[in-house]
């Protein structure tokens, strides 16, 4: 799906897409990534950098990394909203229903596989571990319902009992 933009910049999607409205599921939703989200989003993964870790897509990942500033949480999140103004990629953050704390993130991208449209990773914070498999299968239906993909990476969740 990599298309150019221009002679140095790659696109994921045609620059005209008009990304799905995201989904909505018992216990959460997804609403695009924004800045408004960076203290929120901060504690989130940094009070789970191990389960992060433990998580299908993120194992041997270099991020979630420390020691993070709330300045450089920042610049990563102004580079999400970036890329998503530019649609080279889409990054939700998984907020509470009801509270609307940050609980987890989804990621969009382009993959690196051959053949491959889309890499996809999610993760939830360690104290809402329980909504990894519904957030899972919340996306997954997403993106088969609702985007372009021939073909995306998802890391398959096992369900627990």
């Amino acid at each position: 799906m990599s298309e150019s933009a221009g002679p140095d910049e790659p696109t994921f999607v045609d620059p005209s897409f008009t990304p799905p409205p995201p989904p909505r599921s018992p216990g959460f939703f997804l609403t695009p990534l924004g800045v408004e989200h960076n203290e929120a989003d901060l504690d989130a993964w940094s009070s789970s950098v191990e389960h992060i870790h433990a998580t299908a897509g993120f194992e041997g990942h270099p991020w979630p990394d420390e020691p993070m500033t709330v300045e450089r949480n920042l610049a990563d999140l102004q580079r999400h909203a970036e890329d998503f103004a530019r649609r080279r990629g889409f990054t939700y953050s998984v907020l509470s229903d009801p509270g609307g704390e940050v609980v987890g993130c989804v990621y969009v991208y382009p993959s690196p596989l051959p053949g491959v449209d889309a890499a996809v990773r999610s993760w939830v914070r360690a104290s809402r571990a329980e909504l990894d498999t519904p957030l899972s299968r919340t996306v997954t239906a997403w993106l088969e319902s609702a985007w372009p993909f021939a073909s995306y990476d998802y890391a398959p969740r096992v369900a627990t009992a």
